[in-house]
């Protein structure tokens, strides 16, 4: 039998995170994960996730990732029932993530709300000068125009 998932998506709220009673870190979170055809209306919907990630891992996840992180879960599908405060059953569907991926840096998902901030862009185009810059002090490598080259066999690293 094969239980496997992976999924990417962005986190829907902060990560919840908690710790039994023996002292052992659990986080609960939910992401959204487009899906891979658009509606009617020409949209792409998104189904919420819930799942959970135990020890170290939980508690990366809820230091560095917050709502709107980027992130990549490989796991499991679980079924588990409970009995409620009222005595019903309840039946909960989720994932149990082996590993979580940190598809972002911190912080990142908060700079791509703000691609419109001036230092962004002056610091963009700095970088694109830079680079204009270096690439005019190299050698053009295509120079030969598609003639043979002398290569040693020496230099080849095969």
């Amino acid at each position: 039998m094969l239980n496997r998932v992976v999924l990417v998506g962005r986190l829907t709220k902060d990560p919840d995170l908690r710790y039994t009673p023996n002292g052992v870190a659990v986080a609960n979170f939910t992401i959204a994960v487009n899906r891979p055809f658009s509606n009617q209306q020409g949209n792409r919907d998104a189904d919420f996730i819930n799942c959970v990630v135990w020890r170290r891992p939980a508690e990366n996840l809820a230091n560095y990732m917050k709502k709107g992180s980027m992130i990549g879960v490989d796991g499991r599908v679980q079924t588990r029932t409970f009995e409620t405060k009222d005595g019903r059953t309840a039946f909960v569907t989720e994932i149990v993530a082996d590993s979580v991926q940190f598809l972002e840096t911190k912080g990142s998902s908060q700079n791509r709300d703000q691609q419109s901030s001036g230092f962004q862009q002056n610091q963009n185009q700095n970088r694109m000068n830079q680079n204009q810059n270096q690439n005019q002090n190299e050698e053009d490598p295509f120079k030969n125009n598609g003639e043979p080259i002398d290569i040693s066999d020496d230099d080849l690293p095969f």
